[in-house]
């Protein structure tokens, strides 16, 4: 079949793609070679130890992070070492860990200063809008003109995912969206989480819920010192306690 022409993203069947990355703090070498890939559509679970590097690879795919060797890509297109503003209209968002909003700005702001257009490549799915964060974060529109900062830890968590899907993600990051929060509003990020996977987003998930990370993922990466020691299905790592175990401490 002739490809003469076509971008690199009408060839890709992967949506991100980390090939052979070495990332460094100054001259401490933190990540050794790792490589992932995310299907379209489907939720990748990245899980750890504290300390292990997952979120050193999130902050590597956002370009806070400059890798020295390897490649990163989106549906085919290289990002690696962009700038992460460009990163992000590219198509990639994060919801970091410890939610980060502007705590002085209103719940409304945060989410208009995110806003990218709908991107001509979902298909069907409708767009990121004001209206659609609202519908799926009732609670964000209850407070649509509260300050960010007076929210509880619950609220602030919603709205660091609304924030993010206000960007309209190709791929989305959620850097561990249940730390802190109470066993109710844990399940009920799950149940969000569950809903975009549902929806045909692709996620990249790093929790410390290792639980709730094999419930809502389709494939797992395990890290551990900055080195990929596990990749396969979640299903496959629910039957084999010996790997969890050894990499992850029992659960």
């Amino acid at each position: 079949m002739a490809t003469d022409g076509l971008p690199p993203e009408a060839l890709a069947t992967e949506a991100l793609v980390m090939t052979d990355i070495d990332a460094f703090y100054g001259d401490s070498h933190v990540l050794h070679g790792v490589s992932l890939s995310l299907q379209p559509g489907r939720l990748l679970g990245l899980l750890g130890r504290n300390g292990a590097g997952k979120t050193t690879c999130m902050n590597t795919i956002m370009g806070f992070l400059k890798p020295r060797r390897g490649s990163i890509s989106l549906y085919g297109e290289a990002v690696g070492g962009l700038a992460p503003d460009t990163i992000a209209r590219k198509g990639i968002c994060l919801v970091p860990q410890g939610r980060r909003m502007f705590r002085s700005l209103t719940v409304r702001e945060n989410l208009t200063v995110a806003a990218q257009p709908s991107r001509k490549d979902n298909g069907s799915a409708p767009g990121w809008t004001m209206d659609r964060v609202f519908g799926l974060f009732p609670r964000l529109k209850e407070r649509h003109a509260q300050v960010a900062g007076s929210l509880s830890g619950g609220e602030q968590q919603m709205l660091a995912i609304g924030r993010a899907l206000m960007g309209n993600p190709r791929v989305l990051l959620m850097d561990e969206p249940s730390e802190g929060l109470a066993p109710q509003i844990v399940a009920e990020v799950g149940r969000i989480i569950g809903q975009l996977k549902a929806e045909g987003q692709s996620i990249v998930l790093v929790e410390q819920n290792i639980k709730l990370t094999l419930d809502l993922a389709d494939d797992v990466v395990i890290i551990n010192t900055g080195a990929v020691v596990f990749k396969g299905e979640a299903r496959a790592l629910q039957l084999d306690d010996a790997i969890v175990s050894q990499h992850l401490g029992v659960f």
